[in-house]
């Protein structure tokens, strides 16, 4: 399978940030958009906490976080294509208001102590409804920029907006988990989904997405197009990545006696995340992206099995921050291969199905971590994490072309 040819970011010199954000109709969508993206931020670490303190085991609840996980990366090429077919306002609103049902009901059966398996269920459950924000967002932005390097930033700033989400998220959660209750905490999650998505989608830009007018051909299919598998597969790395620091990184806090750092372990990754995301959108890029995303992979499979080396949480605040770095990048580089390898009917589903391949390497992992760290230690869990990762990574570059 080939990936695509090298591209030169340098060609044109792109508006700046705030050039982007000042374009016409951007800000109505985009800020909408992110605040629904902030409820997919909390809800990973809401139900862990939340059935981890219900079960007071971190293998059922890591279980759970995979269920919802693995729901999650099943229903979303399907859920992306429902989005391109019937329009950004029909599909996203249905799916916000089914993402809150299924977790005002999660909330319920942590409230009343319902058995493990019931709660595993309904962690399965809502993984099929979250309103893909993200994907929808790059739509728009597909449509407000030309490609090259004005989308490049365009995306390095959805990008990093988003992993500020990620960092102010899961502080949410775990403050609203430990403060309040882990069924409030549910139940606010499925909340702030529902305003966010009606926000966007009764933008300007966001209408303007509406039902899709032609069918597609099989080849125009994501799936079918050259190169598109491998770049998944190397997204599935990062998302073994984030797996894996999702779950060793709350059991390291636990054990530490500190579960509440759990919220600022994972902020540290996101805080890194912005950081590395800005610096890569300033920049122009030649060369291929390819090899900016396999060199990016690798970096972060090392960092992930570094960790396993710490011993107390400040430095893993320090190793989480660098790990952080190569996030924002990664998601960004698999967004732009997503364009360039297919047609603009299907680049919701596109997009979706690099977010999809996020998903399920993370589910993957957050399952077989849980069980990891219950058996052995949150240190072992990193290891294994960037041995998968770096798995992965082979699987992709091996790949490419010869030429």
């Amino acid at each position: 399978m080939a990936f695509p040819p090298p591209t030169d970011d340098r060609a044109a010199d792109p508006l700046g940030y705030l050039g982007i954000v000042r374009l016409p109709g951007a800000a109505r969508a985009f800020l909408p958009a992110l605040l629904g993206r902030l409820a997919f931020a909390m809800v990973g670490l809401v139900i862990l906490l939340a059935v981890q303190r219900a079960t007071g085991s971190f293998a059922v609840a890591g279980s759970a976080t995979g269920a919802f996980g693995v729901a999650n990366v099943v229903a979303s090429p399907y859920r992306a294509r429902l989005v391109d077919r019937i329009g950004q306002r029909r599909a996203l609103v249905s799916m916000a208001v089914g993402f809150a049902t299924a977790l005002g009901t999660l909330a319920v059966l942590t409230y009343v102590d319902a058995p493990a398996w019931s709660l595993v269920l309904g962690s399965l459950v809502t993984g099929f409804f979250p309103p893909p924000l993200g994907a929808s967002m790059r739509v728009v932005w597909s449509s407000l920029t030309p490609p090259g390097p004005t989308r490049t930033r365009a995306y390095s700033l959805d990008a990093v907006s988003e992993e500020s989400m990620f960092t102010i998220g899961p502080l949410l959660g775990a403050t609203l988990v430990t403060a309040l209750s882990p069924s409030i905490a549910l139940a606010a999650t499925g909340c702030v989904a529902v305003v966010g998505t009606v926000g966007m989608t009764t933008s300007r830009h966001s209408r303007g997405h509406g039902p899709r007018t032609t069918g597609t051909t099989p080849s125009s299919r994501p799936l079918r197009r050259p190169g598109f598998v491998g770049v998944l597969t190397a997204m599935a790395g990062v998302g073994a990545v984030l797996g894996t620091v999702e779950i060793a990184a709350t059991a390291f806090a636990a054990k530490q006696g500190a579960i509440g750092s759990a919220g600022t372990l994972l902020a540290a990754l996101g805080a890194g995340s912005v950081c590395g995301g800005l610096l890569y959108g300033r920049r122009s890029w030649a060369g291929s992206l390819t090899r900016r995303l396999l060199t990016t992979v690798l970096m972060m499979a090392v960092l992930t099995s570094v960790l396993a080396l710490v011993s107390t949480t400040v430095p893993l605040h320090v190793g989480l921050f660098l790990l952080g770095f190569c996030i924002a990048p990664a998601l960004v580089t698999g967004y732009l291969l997503s364009d360039h390898l297919t047609t603009a009917d299907v680049r919701t589903e596109a997009s979706s199905w690099i977010n999809t391949a996020v998903n399920a390497g993370a589910a993957l992992a957050s399952a077989g971590i849980g069980v990891v760290v219950d058996s052995r230690s949150p240190g072992t869990g990193f290891l294994v994490g960037g041995a998968a990762a770096a798995l992965l990574l082979v699987l992709a570059a091996v790949t490419r072309p010869r030429s």
